[in-house]
């Protein structure tokens, strides 16, 4: 009858470790993937060039690179477009940036202050976006473009422009401006 009892008392000793043990096993959490960057890059200079001629200069102070080769860049944003004769004719300035590898384009974000240096004018947008395929920026955000030669103030929603922001076209136009022929 001892014999009984003590061998009632291991199974249900062994049964109860077993137990335990099965709910240690599913309490085990499953480790997510990694989606954080691959890469951190500090003081990038990043230059663009076609046939041998500087076109595009970008600095920043930090770069993420991701999985999907995107890129980020969590830092104000410096860009130089070039012109044919290797001069800086425009500046951008942005809070932050990110490059989308699968479409190809660039969008810096936050305070974007554009300065076209040989017409003397700048733009204010939240947002700009940039194909350096096709040379072309726009934005579908709001845009302020001030004429320091003429005073006048172009306001819109939406941009869209070539790289030099030489030749724009602001898709919904509001603002002072002076039409020629006016008399003044």
């Amino acid at each position: 009858m001892i014999g009984r009892l003590i061998l009632s008392s291991l199974l249900a000793s062994i049964l109860a470790l077993g137990l335990t043990g099965c709910k240690e096993e599913s309490a085990v959490k499953k480790t997510e993937p990694y989606t954080g960057p691959l890469e951190e890059i500090n003081d990038v200079r990043i230059h663009y060039s076609e046939l041998g001629q500087l076109k595009v200069k970008m600095e920043t102070p930090l770069q993420y690179k991701y999985q999907s080769s995107d890129r980020v860049y969590p830092k104000t944003v410096h860009i130089e477009f070039y012109g044919p004769d290797q001069q800086v004719e425009t500046t951008l300035r942005a809070d932050s940036g990110r490059y989308f590898q699968a479409q190809n384009y660039y969008r810096v974000m936050g305070n974007v202050v554009v300065v076209n240096k040989k017409k003397n004018e700048e733009l204010y947008t939240p947002e700009l976006n940039w194909n350096p395929t096709t040379k072309k920026v726009y934005t579908e955000k709001p845009v302020k473009i001030l004429s320091k030669k003429s005073n006048e103030r172009l306001e819109g929603v939406g941009l869209d422009t070539d790289q030099s922001f030489s030749h724009y076209f602001i898709r919904k136009p509001t603002g002072v401006f002076r039409l020629k022929g006016d008399g003044n």
